[in-house]
């Protein structure tokens, strides 16, 4: 059975269920998702998780009652006088033409305005394979100035096994959630008192993010990038000329005033890099620029989006941009290819695909411009052979662009790669270079941000691993536990050993018994937990417990343990 079809029914069927147990209620929208239905509500009763097995009984009889949806067309007059009383319908009728037939389905007592297309009766859903998940606020139709309603989330499959199947899958997702594991594992915070949508690292995040920027900038230099740094606020000027106060306004923090003169907080990166660029010629000897930076951003979100670290208000893109010569222009394309991809499968992510997005309607620069960059792009990801799709008409207004997409160990796509034309910019700023012939000419710029942003990829990170990172990113690479008081000093030395080796280490000096330290270290999914004792402080050895396997290495000399621990570090596995 269709899923789609089968979900939004459903929907039905819950507004249905809710319009017979509290009857007090607006009805909104019911539409099907890619992951169930929901039905937005503005009803004097405020539902809670108790109220779910209630509802899903009363699913239960709509169903066993086999109720047919009965579909009508009405004229917008008739329509109106139907849903009288209902404003959110009203509202939508009233957006609608006024030769346009309006279609409506019932089921039952209950009467929705609807498309459709729907099942053709309601015991065609099985009674045990629907489930309400969760309860949200939601705004209607999206802006915050409207009214607040109730969401109630619900989920419907073929068979019960399907619905088990997909339960379990949530709770490894809420298992796995970054919010919950940044609070765990003790890796970042937000706070309301300071301001939503921006987040704290801590101590242990921190360290995290230090060993994904430090590898980021090595790899970086290794492919022939140079680093910059640029100032977080700028004149007016800058962002009149780049066109972002002319496109992007709503999503910027307010101007300042600083010396008579409006200033903004940077949105982007990118005009900063062209100031550098246009600081004295450039000869097409000095071409290509790779330019890359580390460049934290802030844009105004609506409160309603923000989600943990995936999306903020503040936070650091991964940006480069290579300003080259049309000649270099696709060596230079496949070479941010072969890297993205090198760099993505460096954090574990295998199942890649990319999204080219071609010229839009509204699309600026000639047509030459688009075909040459289009063939370039698509020709680039023929040869690397990385599946695609062709997003037509879905490209930006200043150029085309591939973006990659990785699938997580949970099987969930993510958007983290963008490779961009543009030559929006290049004249805005009338960028030039000098070519062989003596005459200046434009040269071509690519937007390149290869993990999106750092805040957001590290979310992305914490939920692909579970919080079990890789020896290489993990805060603490290594926690030494001696079996008893008697013992810390020398789990003290050990300690400093490790770290003066290079490895983050720690030491487990409290006063629980031997099991919870271990317990405590697998809980913060700590690689290496090292047992010391009586005997070891005598050989100079350790017992080195690593994190999922059930196989101990004891009695190992330091020497050994260190050169152990360092190369699965430096493996990267």
């Amino acid at each position: 059975m269709d899923l789609q079809i089968l979900r939004h029914s459903s929907a039905h069927v819950m507004a249905c269920a809710v319009q017979r147990l509290y009857g007090n209620t607006q009805f909104a929208i019911g539409p099907a998702t890619q992951d169930g239905f929901y039905y937005d509500f503005d009803s004097t009763h405020t539902f809670t998780t108790a109220d779910f097995a209630t509802i899903e009984a009363e699913m239960a009889k709509i169903v066993a009652e086999d109720l047919p949806f009965i579909r009508q067309e009405l004229s917008k007059a008739q329509a109106l006088t139907l849903f009288a009383g209902q404003k959110y319908k009203i509202e939508l009728i009233n957006d609608l033409p006024e030769s346009e037939v309006i279609s409506i389905y019932k089921l039952g007592n209950f009467t929705d305005l609807c498309k459709g297309p729907h099942l053709e009766r309601s015991g065609q859903i099985k009674p045990d394979s629907f489930k309400i998940l969760s309860v949200a606020g939601a705004y209607w139709r999206g802006n915050e100035k409207n009214a607040m309603l109730q969401r109630l989330y619900a989920t419907v499959f073929n068979s019960k096994t399907e619905l088990d199947e997909y339960i379990a899958l949530q709770a490894e997702l809420e298992r796995r959630d970054h919010r919950k594991l940044g609070r765990e594992l003790d890796l970042f915070s937000f706070h309301e008192e300071s301001g939503p949508g921006l987040a704290y690292w801590h101590p242990k995040g921190a360290r995290i993010r230090i060993a994904i920027e430090d590898f980021w900038r090595a790899e970086h230099y290794k492919n022939g990038y140079e680093m910059l740094f640029t100032p977080h606020i700028g004149r007016s000027w800058l962002w009149e000329t780049s066109g972002h106060l002319g496109f992007y306004k709503d999503g910027m923090y307010s101007q300042m005033d600083i010396d008579g003169d409006d200033y903004y907080i940077k949105p982007m990166n990118c005009p900063f890099h062209i100031m550098v660029y246009n600081e004295g010629k450039k000869s097409y000897r000095d071409l290509p620029c790779r330019w890359a930076e580390l460049g934290t951003v802030y844009r105004y979100e609506r409160s309603g989006t923000l989600q943990g670290l995936l999306r903020v208000r503040g936070f650091t893109q991964d940006d480069a941009h290579i300003i080259c010569t049309p000649e270099q222009a696709a060596g230079e394309v496949a070479e941010v290819l072969r890297f993205s991809l090198y760099m993505l499968r460096s954090f574990k992510f295998t199942a890649i695909k990319a999204y080219l997005s071609t010229r839009p309607a509204e699309a600026i620069g000639v047509e030459e411009q688009w075909n040459f960059a289009e063939g370039v792009l698509e020709k680039v990801l023929q040869e690397a052979g990385l599946p695609y799709e062709v997003d037509a008409g879905g490209g930006a207004f200043y150029g085309p662009k591939i973006d990659l997409k990785v699938n997580d160990s949970m099987g969930r796509e993510w958007q983290l790669t963008t490779i961009q034309f543009d030559w929006n910019e290049t004249e805005r700023f009338k960028m030039t270079y000098v070519d062989s012939d003596g005459k200046e000419k434009r040269p071509y710029m690519l937007h390149r941000a290869l993990f999106g942003s750092i805040e957001r990829f590290f979310g992305v990170l914490v939920e692909h691993f579970g919080g079990a990172f890789p020896a290489w990113l993990s805060p603490v690479q290594a926690r030494v536990v001696p079996v008893a008081a008697a013992f810390g000093n020398y789990a003290k030395e050990i300690e400093l050993k490790l770290r003066q080796a290079g490895l983050r280490a720690d030491v487990d000096l409290s006063n629980e018994r031997l099991n919870a330290k271990i317990k405590e270290a697998n809980a913060q999914r700590i690689p290496f937990t090292l047992v010391v004792g009586g005997r070891d402080e005598q050989a100079g050895t350790v017992t080195i417990k690593v994190r999922g396997q059930e196989e101990q290495l004891k009695d190992k000399p330091l020497a050994e343990a260190l050169g152990y621990m360092l190369g699965v570090v430096a493996s990267k596995e």
